[in-house]
């Protein structure tokens, strides 16, 4: 059995109509106020939200780089209530022990220091694969070896990531706490699906820049004649409330993801068994 694009749309719509009020709350609190709160404190990060007329990439780079050297601390501690508010939303959707939400964040909070050790594996891995892949050939082989070997070093990546999907459901729904042990259960998860959940995630983040893109322009289009600082405000918030309702969204997904994958897993087992 290969995954159902549709139904884990339907799967994932039916877990958000059944937990909104509980995962809005909760975005609210871990994504929303925080990303606001930083957008408004970190004025680098209005700048490359919003890049005035003729700024080139050299210039967008340059300011990206100075802030994460000045507020890395202010990112990291984003990512730690983040991850602990997404955990707890996967946590919320279990469907075989129904949590409350104090367990919920509980459990988020408990098994944020797995999720974060899944990151650095996962961030390792892929240095690893831009070393072998851009770097060595680009040493030996020069500029065209180095550009193909990007182009590949993409492609692995993008595997990595599709096939390490699941990790977070894994960690809060299914309660593993190794992370090595999650990975494990992610890539096995999803085999098979590979390509279809590119696809899938694929379509999903071409929806959201498109409706993303829409909301930012009418939103700059009603702050337009407001002040400069209410404007950024605006856009702070605006920003801010598109990423959590994205982050509802994308929890639900991944939930229904998780549970029609770990059905077709173990039909598949039973049938081997038998």
């Amino acid at each position: 059995m290969k995954f159902d694009l549709d139904k884990a749309w339907r799967d994932a719509m039916s877990l958000l109509k059944a937990n909104l009020g509980l995962l809005v709350t909760i975005a609210g609190v871990f994504y929303f106020l925080p990303y606001a709160a930083a957008t408004s404190f970190i004025p680098e990060m209005s700048q490359l939200a919003n890049p005035g007329a003729g700024t080139n990439a050299d210039a967008m780079m340059a300011v990206m780089q100075s802030m994460v050297a000045k507020y890395w601390w202010l990112f990291l501690a984003l990512m730690i209530v983040g991850g602990i508010g997404n955990l707890a939303m996967l946590a919320l959707m279990r469907q075989r022990a129904k949590p409350t939400v104090a367990e919920a964040l509980e459990t988020g909070v408990k098994s944020i220091a797995t999720y974060l050790g899944v990151q650095v594996i996962q961030a390792g891995l892929i240095v690893l694969v831009i070393f072998f892949l851009v770097g060595l050939p680009g040493v030996v082989g020069g500029r065209a070896l180095a550009a193909l070997g990007m182009v590949l070093a993409f492609v692995v990546t993008l595997y990595i990531i599709i096939k390490l999907t699941l990790v977070s459901p894994v960690i809060a729904m299914d309660g593993e706490m190794n992370p090595v042990a999650a990975i494990r259960k992610s890539w096995t998860l999803t085999k098979g699906n590979s390509l279809r959940l590119f696809l899938f995630f694929a379509l999903l983040v071409i929806a959201f820049l498109v409706i993303s893109s829409v909301v930012s322009l009418v939103a700059t289009l009603l702050l337009a004649f407001a002040s400069a600082e209410i404007a950024s405000f605006g856009m702070a918030v605006v920003e801010a409330a598109t990423n959590a309702i994205a982050v509802v969204v994308g929890a639900c997904i991944l939930a229904a993801i998780h549970a029609q994958l770990a059905r077709l897993h173990s039909r598949d087992e039973i049938t081997i068994e038998i």
